[in-house]
């Protein structure tokens, strides 16, 4: 497993994380010794980065992780949460006294005093432009409550603003074969500012993964049943905001593309690492299986000069014209 540095925290994380989402039960249901499972074995199989948020099972995710660490104390685990989703969406919201209520509350589920790393959840977007927004951050961490901040975005623009600020250490944005935009103009900016770029959705929720067909169906509590049309929250956290069955003929291309005996999922993860300025990918896993399977794209190297040519014609193709303005 290859580790880089994430951006301003100057702490090594593995390629390839885990993101923990699918533990707080948004995609269907998670047994608690199923979750626990599921961070065994990525932890084995060399992740030492997981992804976490305050909102997933409304803490269930993070108390998960947690009890884990508690067990495992000789683990060198880095551990980002996300604050910011359980109240109204408006930016009066992001205020110091809030962010220690958060904060006190993901300590506490996680079992630490000092988190690894708190990342604003997707705000909205004066948020990331507002100074009293990053001072209210720096006090948290001149407090010792937590060690390094960063956001979670939907939008480039977002992402860019959040990059201009001088202690912001890490952006996750989306970032996967069918949604390029950030390699326009976000990578080259983080890479040039020194701050970690943690890429999420890799597998557009699963559609990248190429086990799904027109006759799939989703649980009614999986987001990617109720979240199609952006009913819960930014449709491009669903599908990467793709039409489904639109996605489901790119991934056919896509698999066109790659050598034989090529897994779908580990190639387009591969694809995700090998983008100049990332730091770690976060694939989420629900069985021990799927975390085994991710974590392996981080040993797939390089897939060559015509993978990315190609990836670049099916998004032209298929997404260009509705994902890029959008996001």
């Amino acid at each position: 497993m290859e580790h880089r540095t994430l951006g301003r925290t100057g702490r090594t994380v593995s390629t390839v994380g885990l993101g923990t989402w699918q533990l707080g039960a948004d995609w269907g249901e998670v047994e608690p010794a199923e979750a626990t499972a599921v961070l065994e074995a990525a932890v084995e199989s060399g992740v030492n980065f997981f992804d976490t948020a305050d909102v997933y099972g409304d803490g269930r995710s993070e108390q998960t992780i947690g009890a884990f660490l508690q067990e495992h104390p000789e683990l060198d685990v880095t551990v980002a949460t996300k604050m910011g989703r359980r109240v109204d969406q408006v930016p009066e919201n992001y205020v110091l006294a809030h962010f220690r209520q958060w904060v006190d509350r993901s300590r506490r589920n996680l079992g630490t005093d000092t988190l690894d790393l708190v990342q604003l959840h997707c705000p909205p977007t004066p948020v990331y432009s507002d100074q009293e927004v990053y001072d209210a951050l720096d006090t948290l961490v001149e407090e010792g409550a937590i060690r390094h901040y960063g956001v979670s975005v939907e939008r480039t623009d977002e992402a860019l603003a959040a990059i201009a600020r001088g202690n912001t250490a890490t952006v996750q944005i989306i970032l996967n074969a069918f949604r390029l935009k950030p390699l326009d103009a976000v990578l080259p900016a983080a890479r040039e500012a020194g701050v970690g770029i943690i890429a999420r959705v890799p597998l557009a929720s699963g559609l990248l993964s190429g086990k799904y067909t027109k006759d799939t169906r989703f649980a009614e509590d999986d987001h990617r049943n109720y979240n199609r049309t952006g009913g819960a929250f930014d449709v491009g956290e669903t599908f990467s905001g793709v039409d489904f069955e639109r996605g489901l003929e790119a991934v056919r291309e896509f698999s066109e593309l790659l050598p034989e005996g090529t897994p779908t999922a580990q190639a387009a993860l591969a694809w995700v690492i090998a983008q100049d300025g990332v730091s770690t990918v976060i694939p989420g896993a629900r069985s021990v299986e799927q975390a085994r399977a991710n974590a392996s794209a981080a040993d797939t190297g390089s897939l060559g000069r015509d993978l990315d040519e190609g990836v670049r014609r099916i998004y032209d193709a298929h997404f260009r014209e509705s994902v890029h303005p959008r996001w």
